[in-house]
């Protein structure tokens, strides 16, 4: 059955935030606190928090920036997921994806179903990997960023999480750079 290991420790990732919104302040981003609080009860490190407005360039400029930055090891942005004129950050996001997480998207559909029924459909949460970095895309509700952490990433970044879980590939996640280099 999974679950943690008491045989392993506890590594502590760098996480950092986007809320993606032309309205919120850090005042009142919710979603964006959510997150925030949950990471740093499970024990993670807040690397870096920031609020953008639903623009392609300026959500990618963002989320690039910080997958070249080494204390980064995961991003999580919240918002611009529906389908409005407005929601732009899968569409922002996923060019920048060297690998899809199909299974994200769909256990946090499976997960959102049993609490809101057939509305999950109005979500493109999405995920991938980019620079060696993992990406989440989550709706801009907090209960979409609870079901989320709550329900797959609190288990996933926790290296004691069984059988398998992401910190454990995290030094593996750039493979494919290093291959024909010469510095395999």
């Amino acid at each position: 059955m999974a679950g943690p290991s008491e045989a392993r420790p506890f590594i502590p990732v760098g996480i950092a935030v986007l809320t993606v919104s032309d309205t919120r302040t850090l005042a009142d981003d919710k979603s964006g606190d959510t997150l925030v609080a949950r990471i740093a009860e499970a024990g993670h490190r807040l690397a870096a928090r920031a609020i953008v407005p639903d623009d392609k360039e300026r959500i990618r400029s963002q989320v690039e920036a910080w997958t070249r930055d080494k204390t980064i090891d995961v991003v999580i942005t919240t918002g611009g997921t529906g389908f409005t004129g407005r929601d732009v950050t899968p569409e922002a996001l996923e060019p920048l994806f060297e690998k899809r997480m199909d299974g994200f998207s769909e256990v946090f559909h499976r997960i959102s179903y049993d609490k809101i029924g057939t509305a999950t459909i109005q979500s493109r949460a999405t995920g991938g990997v980019a620079n060696a970095t993992f990406i989440f895309v989550l709706p801009g509700s907090p209960g979409a960023c609870k079901d989320a952490w709550d329900g797959i990433l609190k288990a996933q970044l926790d290296y004691r999480h069984m059988p398998c879980n992401f910190v454990e590939i995290m030094p593996r996640l750039d493979e494919h750079l290093k291959r024909g280099s010469g510095t395999n």
